[in-house]
């Protein structure tokens, strides 16, 4: 149970500052999610972008073996590698400009208007490749530009080997990681899944499954994995809160829901191939046992996801096509939460994602995506106490929301950036949300008159990665 605070910008906050970089190019915002693609394993490679991800940033099947063999593939390609000579350090730097079809009220977040904001919003920095011989790691440090801080992000470190079992190739490892679902090499599962990107200055549904961001940077875990044949994949981890000086220090908010003991997770996935086709079908949960707020001594509430998807990827060499769909079981037995905050002592949500996507020549593409949230109506963990607050409100106490995205991209730099830098890669986005339902309603679904339609939000991004 991911209660997300109220409105989206809450992940990310944007800033009320015009665009200025490359002469006013399309602007964009970014959730940590798809910095995976990154010009550091390009360089360490020698291959284009291209080779490892179908449309920047979802993986291609050599993109998910780069990833299985600890971000540690020697170089062998047709761009420059330089792995001798640079670090495996690269940035990203994201902008953006986002209108909804409704002003809002109050503005779209600290020291911006009702509407219409432009906004450079983030800069992170990453060390991403090979530290020694089969160990090597994606970690990721993120400014918000608004809320004037520093904070790390996802981190994801392993060491992989291979051997043989029942005569057939099997890669292992073991991964350090503070998010669960970011070891994952499919695009379905939270961490990686579509969208890539989306506005953190529109606003969002109220509610999300735990595993769906609930735990992402407050926690560590420690996962291990097997790929047998290149076919079956299996994964299970341990999670565990940080410390609240741990996640002060890291610039994370030490505020939240803490973890009793330890949370286990698990992922098993089967994934055949033939000629350009290639398709995954998977199994994925979490469960916890939470302290509401960190208050100890009110017992726990315990929450369990369970999670099927599926993946399908055509790679031709001129057009490629890729399916995901993702459906999440969510219950909740809410004892503490319960007795504290007045909530049911039992409910449940259902999340399900189903996009489809095409590029053609890896530079021009265009996704279709419908999403569902649905769930047990509960007044005090969903109405706010039964009094709703204009836009991030429910006036029936619902978390129910489902809508439609539509987005065009062009990627000028898959196949290889300018000759100056190579490894640059760029991808400019317009993307348009659309509500059927917004928190439980379609019309004065916050009690306050906003109706959901007036959250559709029309979205530009540029997205620069060096």
């Amino acid at each position: 149970m991911n209660i997300i605070s109220p409105p989206a910008f809450a992940r990310h906050r944007g800033g009320a500052a015009i665009l200025t970089m490359f002469g006013g190019a399309v602007m964009g915002v970014v959730l940590a999610s798809p910095a995976q693609a990154l010009p550091s394993f390009a360089r360490q490679t020698g291959q284009e972008c291209a080779a490892c991800h179908n449309g920047f940033p979802e993986l291609t099947p050599y993109g998910r073996l780069f990833k299985l063999n600890g971000y540690s593939f020697p170089g062998g390609g047709n761009l420059p590698a330089s792995n001798s000579n640079l670090p495996p350090i690269s940035a990203m730097v994201i902008s953006s400009f986002t209108h909804t079809a409704a002003p809002q009220p109050g503005g779209a977040g600290p020291s911006l208007g009702p509407n219409d904001n432009f906004a450079l919003e983030v800069a992170s920095l990453f060390y991403g490749g090979n530290i020694a011989p089969h160990l090597g790691a994606f970690a990721q440090v993120t400014y918000d530009n608004v809320a004037k801080d520093l904070h790390w992000d996802n981190v994801d470190v392993r060491y992989a080997n291979t051997t043989s079992l029942l005569g057939a190739e099997t890669v292992f490892g073991v991964a350090f990681n503070n998010n669960p679902t970011v070891t994952d090499v499919w695009n379905t599962a939270p961490a990686w899944s579509y969208p890539f990107q989306v506005s953190g200055l529109a606003p969002g549904p109220n509610a999300g499954t735990e595993i769906e961001g609930g735990l992402g940077q407050q926690v560590i875990g420690l996962n291990a994995y097997a790929l047998w044949d290149r076919l079956i994949y299996t994964e299970f981890g341990l999670y565990r809160t940080l410390s609240k000086r741990a996640e002060t220090t890291l610039g994370v908010s030490s505020t939240g829901d803490t973890l009793k003991g330890v949370a286990p997770y698990w992922r098993v996935a089967i994934e055949p191939k033939w000629e350009h086709n290639s398709w995954e079908v998977g199994t994925f949960g979490l469960a916890t046992n939470i302290e509401p707020g960190r208050v100890t001594g009110s017992g726990t509430d315990h929450i369990t996801d369970i999670g099927f998807d599926t993946q399908y990827q055509f790679l031709g060499e001129r057009d490629s096509f890729s399916v995901q769909a993702t459906w999440i079981n969510e219950n909740h037995n809410l004892t503490s939460s319960s007795l504290l905050n007045g909530t049911n002592s039992l409910d449940h949500l259902r999340s399900m994602k189903v996009k489809g996507s095409y590029y053609y020549e890896q530079t021009y593409g265009a996704t279709v995506q419908y999403f569902r949230t649905q769930g047990s109506g509960d007044l005090n963990l969903y109405g706010e106490r039964g009094t709703p607050s204009a836009i991030s409100g429910s006036a029936n106490s619902s978390p129910n929301s489902d809508g439609w995205m539509f987005e065009l991209n062009y990627i000028p730099f898959n196949h290889g950036g300018p000759s100056f830098w190579p490894w640059l890669n760029v991808r400019f986005g317009l993307q348009y949300t659309l509500y059927n339902r917004f928190n439980g309603g379609t019309v004065n679904y916050d009690g306050n008159g906003r109706n959901a339609g007036d959250n559709n939000t029309l979205y530009l991004y540029s997205w620069f990665a060096f």
